[in-house]
């Protein structure tokens, strides 16, 4: 609970310097490909390994940041965090930074399973419903899970929209068990 309350607080720091520069998405971007490439298991190794100087530690992740053409608020912030030795929390940190600015910027990240791959068009299909239900903008992840046999099964903002075959068979037996039999 307090890691996850220091990275809250961390990624609050970010963003407001992010949204100072006017750009906090390319900052959120920047701050996914950059705790990707730190979560590696020889980068991990090396960034919580005492045995290597905190320089070394922060050249490594400087080193990583700017391959991928990093802001200079970005760099700045991971010297922050090696320096306060945070670095290992950066996916807990980019995890807090993403909600927040998925909130300031009324978006709303959902996950859709179907029976079978949906294409473009279905995909944005349902898309546009979700934004319609949610009155925010939808950013969908995809799933495939053929258990469900057919339809789709949304998950929202915590909220489940189950429209999948295997719920609504489900259902008719149920309603088929309780009914009075002559």
């Amino acid at each position: 609970m307090l890691v996850a309350s220091v990275a809250r607080r961390y990624a609050r720091a970010l963003l407001d310097a992010a949204t100072a520069g006017g750009q906090p998405e390319k900052i959120g971007a920047e701050l996914s490909a950059i705790a990707a490439a730190l979560a590696s298991p020889e980068v991990a190794q090396v960034l919580g390994d005492p045995a290597y100087s905190q320089e070394q530690r922060l050249a490594l992740a400087l080193a990583l940041a700017r391959r991928l053409s990093a802001q200079p608020i970005t760099l700045q912030f991971l010297s922050v965090l090696v320096d306060r030795q945070r670095i290992a929390d950066l996916s807990l940190i980019e995890r807090a930074f993403a909600e927040m600015l998925d909130e300031k910027v009324g978006r709303v990240q959902a996950s859709v399973t179907s029976a079978l791959p949906l294409d473009k068009d279905d995909l944005a299909k349902v898309q546009k419903a979700l934004a319609q239900l949610t009155r925010r903008q939808v950013s969908v992840e995809a799933r495939v899970d053929p258990a469900i046999l057919g339809g789709v099964i949304a998950e929202v903002a915590g909220t489940v929209y189950d429209g999948s075959l295997k719920t609504q068979l489900e259902r008719m037996r149920e309603t088929l068990k309780r009914a009075p039999t002559q």
